[in-house]
């Protein structure tokens, strides 16, 4: 079976991307993040007609958390707890995860919160949200240690300095500072694997590039998309991928697809 996860930048602009990208590759589940529509604005249509059930939470033109299946789609949630922290005015429960099974794999689309600058209110909220969120994924192996459990998404941290393509550039911002770092790791640390490193190590080796000043063709990324899994899944990955090809052409995401394939 194939899971992958991949940040598209707006579905309605890029779906016909995503469709060609989901022939090419044979992929079982897609995980999606920053879909950019309300649920009644999603092509879920394309994606039925090609044989994937799907699920989606969206707000607003911002953020957003998709994922579509063709091994099943049952038991979905839009958060992956109750007291999931909250951002805005008033205060509301981003969509920024969803979470199914499939193929009796408990996937989850997270789209963490970028942090936007340090000392910033969203990067108080992006250290709370990441805490929450290991609280609930120790709470799941607690409960059963030999879960089958996919964290993936776009997670607006680059763990290490091989992942960033000059460290200079960001010393001071977010992204890279110590917290988000052991936010991170504390996911890590509390039972999940990055499945996709192993097989794709840097340095070099990033799955997003800004727009602007020509960072793609200048390889000047940054690694901050992953697929954390439980070990009972790490087990069963024999392989894994970064889509470089599909950051190239017109109307790419500046994001590239994640994908591990497990036996």
């Amino acid at each position: 079976m194939r899971i992958a996860t991949w940040n598209v930048n707006s579905i309605r602009s890029r779906i016909d991307r995503v469709t060609g990208w989901l022939e090419r590759n044979d992929v079982d589940v897609l995980a999606i993040q920053e879909t950019k529509c309300r649920e009644d604005q999603f092509p879920g249509l394309e994606l039925s007609a090609m044989g994937y059930e799907y699920a989606h939470v969206g707000l607003s033109q911002w953020n957003g958390v998709a994922i579509i299946s063709r091994v099943g789609l049952e038991d979905v949630a839009t958060r992956f707890a109750d007291d999931q922290p909250m951002f805005g005015d008033p205060e509301v429960v981003e969509a920024r995860s969803i979470g199914a099974t499939c193929g009796g794999v408990r996937v989850w689309s997270l789209y963490v919160p970028n942090g936007r600058e340090l000392g910033h209110p969203h990067y108080t909220y992006k250290l709370a949200w990441l805490e929450r969120l290991r609280q609930e994924a120790a709470g799941w192996l607690a409960a059963d240690p030999e879960a089958q459990i996919a964290l993936t998404g776009d997670w607006n941290v680059a763990p290490q300095d091989d992942d960033v393509w000059d460290m200079s550039v960001f010393e001071g911002h977010t992204h890279v500072s110590q917290p988000e770092r052991d936010a991170f790791h504390a996911v890590v640390d509390a039972g999940y694997a990055d499945v996709v490193r192993p097989h794709t190590p840097g340095p070099g080796v990033y799955t997003y590039w800004d727009y602007q000043q020509l960072a793609f063709p200048k390889k000047r990324g940054l690694r901050i998309d992953f697929v954390l899994a439980s070990q009972a899944l790490a087990s069963r990955v024999d392989s894994a991928w970064i889509d470089r090809e599909e950051r190239k052409g017109k109307g790419a995401s500046d994001h590239a697809p994640v994908v591990i394939e497990i036996a």
